[in-house]
């Protein structure tokens, strides 16, 4: 998953995506204990988008906030 995906979802589709990449990390891991684990890199690539996700989600916080803080200025 790219960033530019992401920053294509709404924020429920975004909530959904999350949710699903940590139910599947999880039953990764829990076929990793036992011995099943087929496709070890896939637990990778599921870490790095939810990170991505979240680094996303900052910079659309931080990005809404300049603009406050700008259209507050303007305003004021």
């Amino acid at each position: 998953m790219k960033a530019a995906d992401i920053r294509g979802m709404n924020e429920m589709q975004v909530e959904k995506q999350l949710t699903d990449l940590h139910t599947e990390w999880r039953n990764l891991r829990f076929q990793e204990a036992v011995g099943q684990l087929t496709h070890t890199a896939r637990i990778k690539q599921i870490r790095k988008d939810i990170a991505r996700i979240h680094t996303v989600r900052t910079e659309q916080e931080i990005d809404a906030a300049l603009t406050a803080v700008i259209n507050a200025d303007v305003r004021g």
